[in-house]
C-alpha cells in the first residue's frame, strides 16, 4: 500500500477507536475571518496532514489555553464556537496592551485502543525508537492489546518579527530560540522541552502548507534542532513522545506536540 493509503487507513481506524477524534496532529492557525477589534482569533483543528482541517474539537476538551506577549504578559484564550472542521478560540486584548506574540493550549487526556495491525504504521509516522518497537513486540508475544493514553499540546507564533518567544511551561512544547525574525533561508533554532527540560533524540517533522513532503530532524543532547526554511508561508513542526506508561502496566503514554509558524 502506498504511503498515502496507509496514512488514510491509519487515520480512519483512529477515528473509530477514540472518544475524541485523534489523528497525528492538532494545530492552531489564524482565523480565516478578520478578528474583531481588540481580539485575537484562532482556529484549532485536527487533520490527517497539515494544513487540511478535517475535524473540530469540543470546547470541553480544552484543558488549558492562553496567549502571551514578548514582555511576559498573559491573556486567557477561550473556546467560543464549535465548527465542523475546527474550534474557534478568542483572546481579548485590553486597550493599550501589547499584542500577543504567541498562543498555546493543552487538550485533555484521551484513552485509545488500536488494532495491532496498525501499530507499525503508527511507529513509522512518528519515527518511534527501536526500544519502543521491542517493547511492543514483547507485549504482542504475550497476546496483549495496545492501550494508550495520549495528550496534545499546540502552540502558534503570531508574527515573524524579532521578539523573544519564551517557553510557557507546557508538559511538551517546541520553542523558537532567540529573537531572530522567522524568515526564509535564515538560520533558526528550536528547542523541545518535556516537563521543562530539554528532550534529546526527539524526532521532529517540519511540514509546509505548500508541500506534503516533510523534513525530519532530531534534537541534539540539549533538545535543540537547527533548520533554515526553504520557502515562505506557514509551517508546522510536529512530533510525538511515546513511551511505556510509568503508571499503568502494559500500557503506553504519549504526548503530541505542534508548533505553527510563518516565514516571510
Amino acid at each position: 500500500m502506498k504511503r498515502g493509503g496507509r496514512r488514510a487507513a491509519w487515520f480512519a481506524a483512529l477515528c473509530l477507536v477514540a472518544s475524541q477524534v485523534w489523528s497525528h496532529d492538532s494545530w492552531l492557525s489564524p482565523s480565516r475571518g478578520a478578528a474583531p477589534p481588540g481580539q485575537v482569533a484562532l482556529e484549532l483543528a485536527t487533520g490527517n496532514r497539515y494544513p487540511v482541517q478535517e475535524f473540530g474539537q469540543s470546547a470541553a476538551g480544552v484543558a488549558q489555553a492562553g496567549c502571551g506577549t514578548a514582555a511576559g504578559g498573559k491573556l486567557a484564550l477561550r473556546p467560543v464556537r464549535e465548527q465542523a472542521h475546527w474550534l474557534d478560540l478568542s483572546a481579548t486584548v485590553p486597550q493599550g496592551s501589547e499584542q500577543p506574540s504567541s498562543c498555546w493550549l493543552e487538550l485533555a487526556a484521551v484513552e485509545a485502543e488500536i488494532e495491532p495491525r496498525l501499530i507499525q504504521v503508527y511507529f513509522g509516522e512518528i519515527r518511534t525508537s527501536a526500544a519502543n518497537r521491542q517493547a511492543w513486540a514483547a507485549l504482542q508475544a504475550r497476546g496483549l492489546p495496545w492501550r494508550e493514553r495520549y495528550r496534545k499540546f499546540a502552540r502558534i507564533e503570531l508574527g515573524q518579527d524579532a521578539v523573544d518567544r519564551p517557553a510557557v511551561g507546557l508538559d511538551l512544547e517546541i520553542v523558537v530560540l532567540g529573537n531572530r525574525p522567522i524568515a526564509v533561508n535564515e538560520p533558526l533554532q528550536f528547542q523541545v522541552l518535556r516537563d521543562g527540560r530539554p528532550l534529546a533524540g526527539f524526532p521532529v517533522e517540519l511540514v509546509s502548507e505548500r508541500s506534503a513532503l516533510g523534513i525530519w530532524r532530531e534534537t541534539d543532547a540539549d533538545g535543540m534542532l537547527r533548520h533554515s526554511l526553504p520557502f515562505a508561508g506557514r509551517w508546522l513542526l510536529r512530533g510525538t513522545d511515546l513511551r511505556p506508561s510509568g503508571e499503568r502496566p502494559d500500557a503506553w503514554d504519549s504526548r503530541f506536540v505542534t508548533l505553527a509558524i510563518e516565514a516571510r
